[in-house]
């Protein structure tokens, strides 16, 4: 039974840092396509970033140079490390997990999600 777990969200200020964590079980973990999401309400989910099983890394553009994906295989966790935090960075934040996918950023592509955490930043 797959299973994603997600931790690390809490609220900041505007500019802070904050660093998810998702603890995958259940599954393969090194050979899937994983990816962090996240929806704010009244909004669609978005893709943030993702990370495929040769380590190849997809960012949404309005995260890029702010937001790095990583995992340690070896503990079956995925990471998002968020920098320079903006109010519009406010939503719950999913991680999720694919046995493969042509489009990294589309939530489509993936099979299995954990239940979220939620990053609030104040201006």
């Amino acid at each position: 039974q797959v299973q994603l777990v997600e931790s690390g969200g809490g609220s900041v200020q505007a500019g802070g840092s904050l660093r998810l964590s998702c603890a995958a079980s259940g599954y393969t973990y090194s050979s899937y396509l994983m990816g962090w999401f996240r929806q704010a309400p009244g909004k669609e989910r978005e893709g943030v970033a993702a990370i495929d099983s040769d380590g190849s890394t997809t960012y949404a553009d309005s995260v890029k140079g702010r937001f790095t994906i990583s995992q340690d295989n070896a503990k079956n966790t995925l990471f998002l490390q968020m920098n320079s935090l903006k109010p519009e960075d406010t939503a719950m934040y999913y991680c999720a997990a694919a046995p493969m996918g042509w489009v990294p950023l589309s939530p489509y592509e993936y099979n299995y999600w954990g239940q979220g955490t939620q990053v609030t930043v104040s201006s």
